[in-house]
């Protein structure tokens, strides 16, 4: 072959090449991103606040994309278990976890994590936040919070709280209650949300600060009953129920959040893209009413936006866990 010939054709594969690389990356930049099946790690068990958040937006995403976004449940120790997979995965995108605010206090509460918060993950999107619920069996000697101190302080040590494990916002919450009034409330952590409520049902505890969304049913349907709400303001879905600033400690407002996270290193273009499917996801009227009928409250921030938010979170839950003297060796 002469040589002219070669490189004739070699400029032709060359250039093949380059349309083939860049017809990729346009396929990425233009909306194409997933062409496989995503995987996103929830750090509870199913029947949690984040599976009920997770499930409804998890169908949007799928019918968006085209693809399945599969839901893997990697529950324990205080949700650093999934979190440290996450940050051992690819960062292609196809493996996402949606983390709680126990992914700002975890920092401040264990004395050692199989990850760096700051630098082993890309944050996609404040996906929502969420008042906590502070419900108790029908057998718990209080109907408001106020009654609740004055029995403890009558008590000592007779009443528990349950939460959804070591570190969670529904521990460190009754931790923080119990250092603000001065009681003397005993912890039993459970694997979860789902499990905790269950004892909560039993009568095996006497109390439980938790999410909204898994303890409102509960309170609706007359099984348990409402203490009060840790947001600024009542609840609309629970408008005779008082907070527990306005009722027991003023001042005490405590509101649980849920975002999307990605390993460091995932492409710009596809966190961002991610960022805003998700932001266009949770614009949906049916999703907005039904998470709204749980208490959640929609966000959709952008992967800046929610890396400026982890910080603030992990500033403030640091301060909050110093004063409650509560931390972790494991």
């Amino acid at each position: 072959m002469r040589p002219t010939l070669r490189s004739a054709i070699y400029a032709l594969f060359m250039a093949a090449t380059a349309a083939a690389v860049s017809l990729a990356h346009a396929a990425t930049d233009t909306g194409r991103f997933p062409d496989k099946p995503v995987t996103m790690l929830i750090p509870y068990p199913p029947g949690g606040s984040a599976d009920m958040l997770a499930r409804p937006l998890s169908a949007l995403l799928q019918k968006r994309w085209g693809q399945p976004l599969v839901l893997e449940y990697k529950a324990g120790a205080g949700g650093t278990i999934a979190t440290s997979q996450l940050a051992r995965a690819k960062p292609d995108g196809y493996t996402l976890i949606m983390v709680l605010a126990a992914h700002a206090i975890n920092p401040s509460m264990y004395a050692k994590l199989p990850y760096d918060t700051h630098k082993d993950f890309a944050p996609v999107s404040l996906v929502a936040t969420l008042p906590m619920l502070v419900s108790a069996p029908k057998s718990t000697p209080a109907d408001n919070m106020s009654e609740l101190v004055a029995y403890a302080k009558k008590h000592p040590g007779e009443l528990t709280f349950a939460s959804a494990g070591p570190g969670n916002t529904s521990h460190l919450a009754g931790e923080m209650f119990k250092s603000a009034t001065g009681i003397n409330m005993l912890h039993v952590p459970y694997k979860g949300s789902g499990p905790a409520v269950v004892a909560l049902l039993g009568g095996e505890v006497s109390l439980m600060f938790d999410s909204f969304s898994t303890s409102f049913p509960q309170v609706q349907s007359g099984k348990l009953k409402a203490l009060a709400v840790t947001g600024e303001k009542r609840s609309p879905l629970l408008r005779d129920v008082p907070t527990v600033s306005e009722s027991a400690v003023p001042g005490f407002i405590v509101n649980g959040w849920y975002g999307v996270l990605a390993p460091a290193g995932t492409p710009a273009n596809v966190v961002q893209q991610l960022s805003t499917d998700i932001a266009e996801a949770l614009k949906d009227p049916a999703l907005a009413k039904q998470l709204a009928s749980y208490g959640y409250e929609p966000v959709g921030s952008t992967p800046a936006e929610f890396g400026k938010y982890i910080n603030q979170e992990i500033d403030r839950w640091g301060k909050a866990v110093k004063a409650s003297g509560v931390t972790i060796s494991e």
